[in-house]
């Protein structure tokens, strides 16, 4: 069975658990427990797809097909007891009402865990001699063992996952043996490399639920300068029983944490296709009545506005709020992609407005976006439901062809949360980002850090600057006019001429604090902790900005309106955040 459509021939909700243990696992935890328990216990559990992933083996697949094949055989032969031929039919009947992926959980160097998840027709012996290239000793392929000594690193896993024509989905990925290293003194370089690679389609997170923004999913939703890749998320049991254990309830069975996903048909190609996508509404957790407990759209308006996410209450001609809408996807288009919602305000306190007649207010939008915006951009405008209202949701590209512009002439960028026309260094910039393949900014390396219960201070030349926010570099003053010299932290350009009348709003804001700073930060100005301190912090609804100092080489640096995103490392304990 490749796949199956949804009745209505149209995008439905399918619920998928793609970590599953079976007995073939050496750390299963049931005894008596066939390979039809564990499809029984799936159909139980109201699963559409899943996929049996042992550790560092195909066996538990490979012995549930040998059952099924001898089973047909004996029913061939005419041989087949009634016994027998009950499980047989049980069998057919389940595969048939659940897409079973062939998979693993590979244990790669460093002990990080990764999925591995094929199609349908892959055979056995195909997993098989992909295990023994990722350095899965042969003698190994059977044990199920999660201890297989040296193997390929995270990287190659994925590389070659990816090029065997699976699907490379970091498993649990904010948990123990997760790549995103959570909790770790150190990563760096590393953690970006491992959650940012483009042969990893999706991450596995063990609280896809969770609200607020120490939730994985809003730690790699594409605004930290240094993750610029939105990643999807998804949740799976990794179960090693059928039933979670009265004992510890952390001990999930089969199915206790699942993922919903919006597909048109149930098969793993149209799984590949939503990993592709810039959609990311397309998956969510899975709970009870998970339509009206889940609302993507309430918890976008919670994370607010952001480099790739923009709100309007309306888009009528008057007032300018239907250019407005038309300037932010230009912007989001020169900058990373993102999403716009219409008829939402930005604000999480305020009921969505709706858009009235919808549908023609789509078609109203798709004209004016083709007819304003060029080069052509290709978005994707629709309706969505949130708390009683429609609203409009626009899926707005990287944009491969920059700069855009409105009208032809006005070419718009995205400054962290806020849309500004683009002044000269920036459009240039825009032009060598088509001339040659995209460059992502490489943020200067921090160091490891040793381990200890205190809160160290931050030491000169310990860590990199911020990475949000800007930097005044230099000022000139020509014929009585003041230029400076501006540093956007969050991808390092450097922009040239800037003046206070022509500065845009956080240019304007670090311009203004910047000429106001007396000739010595000392103590009385900054809060300072070693050779880094605090300057101001600012409020705004639940999200703060900092103005940050730092001394090095006798010099003082001075970083204006940096976000929460752009916090990283000794940034983080200096202001009290939580680390990562």
């Amino acid at each position: 069975m490749t796949g199956r459509r949804g009745r209505s021939g149209k995008r439905r909700w399918a619920v998928m658990d793609l970590h599953i243990h079976t007995p073939a696992s050496t750390d299963f935890q049931e005894t008596d427990v066939s390979y039809l328990d564990v499809l029984r216990r799936c159909e139980a559990r109201g699963l559409d797809l899943a996929a049996f992933t042992d550790h560092n083996s195909i066996a538990g697949y490979g012995k549930m097909l040998e059952e099924n094949q001898q089973y047909e055989l004996l029913e061939s032969l005419g041989r087949l007891a009634p016994e027998e031929a009950q499980k047989l039919a049980e069998y057919r009947r389940l595969r048939q009402r659940i897409l079973l992926l062939p998979g693993f959980e590979f244990t790669a160097t460093f002990g990080f865990h990764i999925l591995g998840i094929f199609p349908p027709m892959t055979s056995v012996r195909e997993v098989e001699h992909l295990l023994l290239n990722l350095r899965v000793p042969g003698e190994a392929l059977d044990s199920g063992s999660s201890n297989v000594g040296a193997t390929s690193d995270v990287l190659s896993a994925y590389r070659l996952i990816n090029e065997a024509g699976g699907l490379a989905i970091a498993a649990h990925a904010n948990s123990s043996n997760g790549v995103a290293m959570r909790g770790f003194n150190f990563g760096g370089q590393t953690k970006i490399a491992y959650t940012q690679d483009a042969n990893l389609h999706a991450l596995e997170v063990t609280d896809l639920d969770a609200r607020g923004h120490s939730r994985t999913a809003a730690f790699f939703n594409g605004t930290k300068p240094e993750y610029p890749r939105r990643m999807h998320c998804i949740q799976g049991s990794d179960a090693h029983r059928l039933r979670t254990d009265p004992a510890n309830k952390k001990n999930l069975g089969v199915g206790d944490r699942a993922t919903e996903v919006a597909v048109d048909e149930i098969s793993f190609e149209a799984l590949r296709e939503l990993f592709s996508s810039n959609d990311f509404a397309r998956t969510r957790p899975h709970w009870p009545a998970a339509e009206e407990a889940f609302d993507f759209i309430r918890q976008a308006q919670e994370e607010g506005p952001s480099i790739n996410q923009a709100f309007h209450d309306s888009m009528a001609q008057r007032g300018g709020k239907l250019y407005a809408v038309i300037a932010d996807i230009c912007a989001l288009a020169n900058t990373h992609g993102g999403t716009l919602y219409i008829g939402l305000d930005a604000d999480p306190a305020k009921a969505p407005a709706g858009v009235p007649n919808p549908e023609s207010a789509v078609r109203a939008l798709e004209k004016e976006i083709r007819s304003r915006i060029s080069p052509p951009v290709e978005c994707q405008v629709d309706t969505q439901k949130t708390r009683g209202k429609t609203v409009l949701r626009v899926l707005v590209p990287h944009g491969d062809d920059p700069p855009y512009a409105v009208d032809d002439n006005k070419v718009y960028v995205r400054d962290e949360a806020e849309t500004e026309l683009a002044v000269r260094d920036e459009i240039v910039q825009l032009v060598r980002r088509t001339a040659g393949p995209p460059v992502m900014r490489v943020p200067e390396p921090e160091p490891a850090l040793p381990a200890t219960t205190e809160t160290p201070a931050v030491a000169a030349g310990s860590v990199g600057p911020p990475r949000t926010g800007v930097e005044v570099v230099e000022v000139e003053e020509r014929d009585g006019v003041r230029y400076y010299t501006m540093r956007d932290l969050r991808n390092g350009n450097v922009v040239k001429n800037v003046t206070q009348a022509s500065a845009r709003r956080l240019w304007h804001y670090a311009i203004t604090e910047f000429d106001r700073l007396p000739a010595e930060l000392g103590q009385a100005a900054v809060s300072w902790q070693r050779d880094a301190g605090i300057l101001k912090e600012q409020h705004r609804g639940t999200r703060k900005r900092y103005d940050l100092a730092q001394r090095q080489a006798g010099k003082v640096r001075v970083f204006f309106g940096v976000t929460e995103d752009g916090l990283h490392g000794e940034w983080r304990r200096l202001v009290g955040a939580e680390a990562e």
